[in-house]
């Protein structure tokens, strides 16, 4: 299998924009407090209007740290693709990934959060989006019937998206 859309997303939005994609460690075994210390390793390189994006673990990691700590920049904003909300319909263990009861600080530091899902996602179920629109009133949902869990090699959609959110 080739690569799937988030390596290619530097050559697809092209060379206005700066896509820093870091292999977040042990993906297998993943630890909150490794991917936070990753993910704190490259604020440095970041901007004002930032636009983070998670897809499946990423998404959960994003809404945990946003709600608990506070980013160095203005984020523009965020999106979830496929993201679960908590285990109760998971059966993969979220370990210690499970964000608190209240998203309102990753809503307030968030930006505009855009919820990507896909009702046929036989790893995160559609369910788990609707928790996170329970949760995120505001959020600006994006449904797809039949994308899976989004491996696919290309997502313009998502291109479209961050393109309009940059201009």
């Amino acid at each position: 299998m080739g690569t799937d859309w988030k390596g290619t997303l530097d050559e697809r939005l092209g060379k206005n924009f700066e896509v820093l994609f870091p292999g977040m460690p042990n993906k297998t075994n993943a630890r909150y407090g490794e991917w936070k210390i990753w993910f704190e390793r490259i604020f440095p390189y970041f901007r004002n209007n930032i636009i983070l994006i998670g897809h499946s673990l990423g998404g959960i990691f994003l809404t945990k740290y946003l709600s608990e700590n506070k980013i160095p920049k203005k984020v523009r904003a965020t999106i979830l693709v496929a993201a679960p909300f908590d285990s109760a319909n998971i059966t993969a263990s979220l370990g210690n990934f499970k964000h608190g009861n209240s998203l309102a600080k990753f809503a307030r530091q968030g930006g505009a959060i855009y919820l990507i899902q896909s009702k046929d996602d036989p790893t995160v179920p559609f369910m788990e989006f609707e928790k996170y629109q329970k949760s995120l009133p505001t959020a600006k949902p994006m449904i797809f019937e039949d994308r899976g869990h989004f491996n696919q090699e290309t997502f313009p959609e998502i291109i479209s998206l961050i393109k309009t959110l940059r201009s």
